[in-house]
Parts: C-alpha cells; sequence; structure tokens
C-alpha cells in the first residue's frame, strides 16, 4: 500500500516537527512530505532543509484564499499534523481533511487550551494554579481552538520545587516520546478503514 504523505504545519523552532520526521524516515509506515510554515524567519526552515523535506513559507492571506489547500491536494497529502503551529486553521482545511489533522497541546485539555494558551502561557498558568499534574493532549482538529475529540493524553507529576521552566522540560519530553508513534497509530486505523471500505 502507498505510504501516506503527512504535512507539519510550524512556527518557530520545530524541534517536534524535526522528531517526526526522523521517526517516519526510520520505520517507514508514512512519510513527511511537507512541511508548512507562516514564519519565514523560523528555525524549522532550517531543520527542513538539513532533513531535505520541502517546506514551503506562506502568509495569513494565502491560508485564508485556499492556497494552502491547494498545495496540499497538488502535493497528495492525506494527513496533517501540528506542531507549535500558531495560526487557527480555516475550516475549509479542517473540512477536507477530517478526523485527518492531529494537533497536540502541551496542557491535559480541557484545562488550559483555547485562544491564546500555547507555549509557555500554558506552564505558566499550570504553575501559577499551583497544580499537581501537567501533561499532553493529542487530539483531532475541529473548527475551534484545543476542542477536537482527544486521542490520547499522558501525564507528568509537579513537584514542589518545579518552575514553569522544568514544567515546559517534562512536558517537552512526553512530546517527543509520544507524538510520532499517536500519529502513526492514528494513520495506521485510518489505513484499516480505507483498506475496508475498499
Amino acid at each position: 500500500m502507498d505510504k501516506i504523505k503527512i504535512a507539519v504545519f510550524a512556527s518557530g523552532n520545530g524541534s517536534n516537527a524535526e522528531n517526526i520526521c526522523k521517526y517516519f524516515a526510520a520505520s517507514g509506515t508514512a512519510e513527511v512530505s511537507l512541511i508548512l510554515c507562516n514564519n519565514p524567519g523560523a528555525y524549522v526552515l532550517h531543520r527542513a532543509e538539513n532533513l531535505n523535506v520541502p517546506a514551503v513559507v506562506f502568509d495569513g492571506k494565502q491560508l485564508e484564499d485556499g492556497t494552502v489547500l491547494s498545495l496540499l491536494r497538488d502535493n497528495g497529502i492525506g494527513f496533517v499534523v501540528l506542531a507549535g503551529f500558531l495560526r487557527k486553521i480555516p475550516d475549509a482545511i479542517v473540512y477536507e481533511y477530517e478526523n485527518r489533522i492531529v494537533n497536540i497541546h502541551p496542557s491535559l485539555l480541557p484545562k488550559y487550551g483555547g485562544k491564546g494558551m500555547y507555549g509557555d502561557k500554558v506552564h505558566e498558568a499550570v504553575f501559577a494554579a499551583k497544580e499537581k499534574q501537567s501533561g499532553i493532549t493529542i487530539h483531532y482538529l475541529n473548527e475551534r481552538y484545543d476542542e477536537g475529540s482527544i486521542i490520547f493524553q499522558k501525564t507528568c507529576d509537579i513537584v514542589e520545587n518545579d518552575t514553569p521552566a522544568t514544567i515546559a522540560a517534562k512536558v517537552h519530553a512526553l512530546e517527543y516520546e509520544c507524538y510520532p508513534q499517536v500519529i502513526d497509530a492514528v494513520i495506521s486505523r485510518l489505513k484499516d478503514n480505507n483498506a475496508r471500505n475498499k
């Protein structure tokens, strides 16, 4: 069966994007064939170049006017992964890729989700609330921030001397460990469903 082609959307450093690329290059179950970025200065573009993965930079207008959706279609993309992408995905892409777009959020949703809650802002809020646990949530994307169906969660304990930075490090370690494997499992289910429906 042909490998499903993955597009990874990222806006910044891209360490998760790189981790996902390397995972699928080794596993061979799917391939990251495109990295899409809305920030021309993002370090993820250097990572893409080093990995020999094509990367495309686009602006907000191109995201909204169908240019990015056409790019996904033209490249035969079958699955979309968000890895630190800081723009809302337009409904047209969400609908076309229903149950084929996943996102990772650095908290245990529904806590500390929603518009404006990303990165260090999440860890600072978790710390300020004196939570005993944080973690990651991997979920399908829908039209509303961080409200898609949850696929997977994993927790980490927060201890007395933790800071927002140490919480972030624990959560990031979970992202590295779990995100590629969960993506792989979701794609495997997708392939099985497609095979059954043929």
